[in-house]
């Protein structure tokens, strides 16, 4: 993220409104992606908030620990809400940062579908 922003040379004047913290959030799913939810467990997450000069506000909620990505985050979506760099940001840092994770994903997927097992039952003539 912070490459990609620095290509644009973009750096705001902003103010914390709430400077990055991190908690833990509980992890929520259902069984069998659609039956009864349960919690699954505990993640580490980091927010921030900040308001640019504009008074434009920018939120990131973020897995993980780094509050320095977390600010960022937040100044990108801030930026994001304004009218001047919303086309050059999407072009420049969300559709890249977007293409990166489905490639990410499509190799981890092929990668999974190496080792796939699919299984079927025999039906014999006396169980028919």
């Amino acid at each position: 993220l912070a490459a990609r922003m620095s290509a644009l040379s973009l750096s705001p004047a902003y103010e914390l409104i709430r400077a990055p913290e991190t908690g833990l959030v509980q992890i929520q799913a259902r069984m069998g992606g659609t039956g009864a939810r349960y919690f699954a467990g505990d993640a580490t997450l980091t927010r921030a908030v900040v308001r640019l000069a504009s008074g434009t506000l920018g939120y990131s909620y973020l897995l993980g620990r780094n509050k320095p990505h977390a600010e960022q985050c937040a100044v990108v979506d801030a930026l994001l809400q304004e009218a001047p760099h919303f086309q050059a940001l999407m072009e420049t840092v969300i559709a890249p940062l977007e293409a990166d994770r489905a490639a990410r994903l499509a190799a981890r997927q092929a990668e999974v579908n190496t080792s796939r097992v699919d299984f079927f039952t025999l039906v014999r003539g006396d169980n028919a």
